[in-house]
C-alpha cells in the first residue's frame, strides 16, 4: 500500500488520517498543490486522499491547482483506485463524475449531526462512523458549498440543511462534505482569528469533549477504508 494526500491549503492537512498511517507503517506522500508542487512520478500509489480548502470548485479558473488536483482525482477513479475526498476535496470528487457544486447559500459550522441512511448503515466502511451503532455521526463542519448527487453515487447521510453529506461511487470512491481528520490542534488553529471568543471557548471545550470518541470511529473508518 502507498498513499498520496494532496492539499489544497496548508492549514488543511491530514490530520487523524496521517496519524493512522503512521501507526499501520504505511508509506505515504503529502503534495501542497497550492504551493505548485509536483505530484510525484513513477509512485505506484494505491489510495488518494484529496483534503479541503477554502476555495471553491467553481473558482477553478482563479486557483489553478484545483484542476491540478481533479485530474489526479480522475486519474486514479479510472483505474479503479481508492479514493477518500474530505470537505473540498468531496466536492471535487462531485466535480469530476460530472454533477453540480454550487454555494448552498447557508454554511454549516462546527459540531452537528448528520443522519446515516440505511445505505449508509450497510457500507462496511461507512458505517462505523455511525454513534454507538445508531443511525447518526457527530461531525466536523466548516463549509456553504454543496453539489448534486453524481450519477450512479450512492448517498450515505444527510443534514437538516444538506441532503448530500456523504457519497459513495462504486466500489472504492467516498466523498465526505464533513472534515473526518480533524483534532484539537487542528480546530485551535482554524479558529484562532475569531473574533467571538466566547463561542470559539464553546467550541474548543466541545471539541475536547467529543474527540475521544470520535477519533476512534474515525480510526475505525480509516482500517476499512485503507483495507480495500
Amino acid at each position: 500500500m502507498n498513499v498520496l494526500v494532496l492539499k489544497n491549503i496548508p492549514t488543511e492537512g491530514p490530520g487523524t488520517i496521517a496519524d493512522y498511517l503512521k501507526g499501520q507503517a504505511v508509506p505515504f506522500d503529502v503534495v501542497e498543490l497550492i504551493e505548485g508542487q509536483e505530484v510525484p512520478s513513477g509512485q505506484d500509489y494505491t489510495h488518494l486522499i484529496m483534503m479541503g480548502g477554502p476555495m471553491a470548485v467553481y473558482e477553478m479558473h482563479m486557483h489553478s491547482h484545483l484542476g491540478k488536483g481533479a485530474a489526479v482525482i480522475e486519474d486514479f477513479i479510472k483505474k479503479g483506485k481508492s479514493v477518500l475526498g474530505v470537505c473540498l476535496g468531496a466536492q471535487m470528487i462531485a466535480h469530476v463524475l460530472g454533477a453540480r457544486v454550487y454555494s448552498g447559500g447557508q454554511k454549516e459550522v462546527g459540531w452537528s449531526e448528520v443522519e446515516i441512511n440505511p445505505e449508509g448503515m450497510s457500507d462496511s466502511v461507512f458505517r462505523t462512523l455511525s454513534v454507538e451503532g445508531a443511525p447518526k455521526a457527530e461531525v466536523f463542519q466548516w463549509h456553504g458549498d454543496t453539489f448534486d448527487l453524481p450519477d450512479g453515487a450512492v448517498r450515505l447521510a444527510s443534514s437538516p440543511v444538506y441532503a448530500n453529506q456523504a457519497f459513495k461511487w462504486g466500489k472504492n470512491v467516498y466523498s465526505l462534505q464533513f472534515h473526518i481528520e480533524v483534532t484539537p490542534e487542528i480546530v485551535t488553529e482554524w479558529f484562532a482569528q475569531e473574533q467571538s471568543f466566547f463561542e470559539t471557548q464553546k467550541l474548543f471545550k466541545k471539541t475536547l469533549d467529543v474527540y475521544p470518541e470520535y477519533s476512534k470511529r474515525a480510526m475505525g473508518f480509516y482500517s476499512e477504508f485503507f483495507g480495500k
